[in-house]
Order: C-alpha cells, then structure tokens, then sequence
C-alpha cells in the first residue's frame, strides 16, 4: 500500500486519482490512500459531490477522504504522501517549487517522499534542482491517456494509451502501481530505457500540438497532405537535434509514429489546443521550445520548429488580449 499526493489534479491528475485509487483501503466507498490538490473550485465540487469520471460513456464517481486546495490544507490534515505525482503544466513546474520550498513539507511529511514529473515535454527535471532532493526522489514520466477536463468535479477519458516511469523506483511501490492500473483494464511500464520513450513523446508532441493549436482543428489534422511537408521539416529537425543528446532515430520511422499517433488519437482535442481557446499558456515552451534551444546550443537550424514556435507564442498573445477585453 502506498500513499499518494496528486499534486495538479486537473485533468490527467484527477484521472491519475482515479486509476491509483485502492477501493480496499476504503470505509464506507471513501478514497483514503490517494490525495488530490488542486484548484480550489473543482476541490470543492469533488468535496460536494465526488469526483465524476467519465470512460466511454460509462460514469463513475468517486468520494475522496483528502482533497486540498493548497499545501496549508495537506501540511494541517493527516496524510503522509509516500509518493508525490505532480501534473501541472510544464510552465507552473517553478511555482510548485517555490509553494513546496515555502511550505516547511520537504523537512518533514515530504522528506522521503518520491516525486513523479508527469507531464508534457523535457527539461523538467531541472526546475526540481533548487529543492535539492537526491536523485532518487525524482523521477520522470509521460502518459498517452487522453483526458478531458469537462467542468469542475468530472473529467473524461477521451483516447486510451500507456503510461511510461523511469524504472527506478522501489519495488513495493512499483508493484502497487501496476495492480491498480491492471484491475482497471489500463498499462503501466516502468522503462529503463525511459528517455528514449520521453523523445518519443517530444517527436509526436512537437508536430501535433502546436499544428492543432493554430488551425485550430482536432489532431487528425496532421494528416492532411497539405500538412506534409511541415510535419517533414519539424520531424527532420528534431531528428537531427536529438542526435545530439544520445537518442538516435530513423527520420522515416519517427514519421511513421507520428502519422500513427495523429491516426489513432483523430478525434482528440490536444492539450495546446485547449489552452488555446481558454486563453491560458501553453507548453510550447518544453516541446518545441526545448528543440530551439538544444538547437542553438549545437548550432543547428530548426527554422520550422522556430516558425511553429513563433506563431504559438504570437496566438496565445493575441487570445489571451481578446480575452481580457471581452
């Protein structure tokens, strides 16, 4: 059994919540060895009502012992996180840093505490240097999961993938983790090839999401052969550059992926597309802004990635401005 602290319980974190929920470690059909924290309006929803799940149209909710607002509620209750899986945003990633740094936790409940990035894009890592934990307190992980954040209090699983965490991770934990994702039908990998599997993600990540962000169209949109030759140039260009940070990869065999994943994920809204028509950030930053200055450091020419990069920074201006006019 082990205890868990979903910090960024939004969309994909709730949804974590739900998978890594124990039904055994339960009184009356209440969660107690999963923990969400999130924003104070959907805490209070899920406090009110349960937290409503969604999976192809079929609902579940869920009542959760602990569900805080902030890191004052969690330092006040009871609860001592064993594992802490963050899923916020790549460009809040610092803001967490500095709550947890303020908050007193990490000399005490959270001293031992294993913290798991799982989220969009690369160079998270660094950001969790400042807190200085040993390196086997952090790990990294990426999720194909598909869900969708539909309202305060109900998220929706809208594509299902696998879930990938670095392998290193003690072997009690690991084993609870995969019994909770295999009774509820769901995969879990625990890789020691693990940053291979993260370029992945980057390759498919730096062609679809920044082309649905701007046409505004859900991912099959990749597909369209006047899409070609830029989904090429971004995919050239990232080949190239990874190169360089020890991941070698056949140009054609990364198209192939992508294409497969912009098949198989047709009917999704991306993630930078939401943020997009939300008027929020985005993480153009940590996908094909990670490219752009891999890129510079080696000297090498991602006119594409830049232009994509370009046009999303210069979108998300411009709608963030709308909205505040409106």
């Amino acid at each position: 059994m082990a205890d868990i602290l979903i910090y960024g319980a939004g969309a994909i974190g709730s949804f974590m919540g739900y998978l890594l929920s124990d039904p055994r470690n339960s009184s009356g059909g209440t969660i107690e060895n999963v923990a969400l924290l999130g924003r104070k309006s959907h805490i209070n929803r899920i406090n009110d009502l349960g937290l409503q799940i969604s999976i192809l149209e079929k609902e579940t909710r869920l009542q959760f012992k602990y569900c805080f607002a902030d890191l004052a509620d969690l330092k006040s209750s009871d609860f001592f996180p064993k594992i802490v899986i963050i899923c916020v945003k790549t460009y809040s990633l610092s803001v967490v840093c500095d709550e947890l740094r303020k908050s007193g936790l990490l000399q005490e409940r959270l001293r031992n505490a294993i913290f798991i990035l799982l989220m969009n894009g690369m160079g998270n890592r660094d950001a969790l240097d400042e807190l200085d934990l040993s390196d086997s307190q952090v790990l990294e992980g990426i999720t194909s999961l598909g869900v969708k954040f539909s309202e305060d209090g109900m998220v929706e699983l809208k594509g299902k993938g696998k879930t990938i965490i670095e392998k290193k991770i003690e072997g009690d934990m690991k084993k609870f983790m995969e019994a909770r994702f295999q009774e509820k039908g769901f995969e879990i990998e625990f890789a020691p090839d693990f940053r291979s599997h993260q370029y992945s993600k980057l390759f498919a990540n730096a062609v679809i999401n920044p082309i649905t962000a701007l046409t505004r169209r859900q991912n099959g949109i990749v597909l369209s052969p006047l899409l070609k030759n830029t989904v090429q140039g971004v995919v050239r260009e990232a080949v190239t550059v990874a190169v360089m940070d020890g991941i070698k990869r056949d140009e054609r065999s990364v198209m192939e992926m992508v294409y497969s994943v912009a098949e198989k994920t047709s009917g999704n809204t991306s993630s930078m597309l939401q943020d997009i028509l939300k008027g929020r950030m985005t993480e153009i930053d940590s996908i094909n802004g990670y490219i752009i200055r891999l890129a510079r450091k080696h000297k090498i020419e991602v006119p594409v990635n830049e232009a994509l990069y370009e046009l999303v920074k210069s979108a998300t201006v411009v709608d963030q401005t709308t909205a505040k006019r409106s």
